[in-house]
């Protein structure tokens, strides 16, 4: 990727291989992957410093996580801007993700929006800081707060009552909406 592309950014983990206790020569597995284009790191700096990180699993022959980090534009469309396929969301991949995120792309000044998963709270705990306050900020993603209020509660008028909350841009509109 990086012959093709050099100004990407590409973090590759490839533990060797072993039989027994004798290592494999020549021979690794894809551990995990991390990468960012170019045009999405300039795209970035043009973009609301609200950073948007999110997993999902991949079934079927390969197995794994893909992670990814997206922001918006001025014009309320999604960029994504990183990019990692991982084994499994847990404290160690999501922290080798936010690593990467904030080395190659993110800077000071940022919020993260996430949907609280404990390997994500994890991974920030560990960060030294890096994911705190000044230098950033934790919100809700109110998506699955609604998710699982609609799971709870099973009121679709109130769980909109809840989505508009969350989404409410001023004090008065969030009393109006609460």
């Amino acid at each position: 990727m990086t012959a093709k592309m050099p100004r990407c950014h590409v973090q590759i983990k490839m533990p060797p291989v072993y039989r027994e206790s004798e290592e494999i020569l020549g021979v690794r597995v894809l551990h995990r992957i991390f990468w960012s284009f170019y045009q999405c790191i300039v795209a970035f700096k043009h973009c609301k410093p609200l950073v948007e990180v999110d997993g999902t699993h991949l079934y079927e022959k390969y197995k794994g996580t893909h992670l990814v980090a997206v922001v918006q534009d001025g014009n309320q469309n999604i960029v994504p801007i990183v990019f990692a396929i991982v084994e499994a969301e847990t404290a160690d991949t999501w922290e080798f993700f936010l690593t990467n995120l904030q080395r190659y792309v993110v800077i000071d000044g940022v919020g993260i929006i996430f949907d609280r998963h404990n390997s994500i709270d994890a991974a920030i705990a560990y960060s030294n800081r890096a994911w705190s306050l000044p230098r950033a900020w934790h919100m809700f993603y109110i998506r699955h707060i609604g998710s699982n209020f609609l799971m709870r509660f099973k009121a679709p008028y109130l769980h909109k009552l809840v989505v508009n909350t969350g989404y409410s841009r001023t004090e008065q509109e969030y009393n109006k909406n609460y």
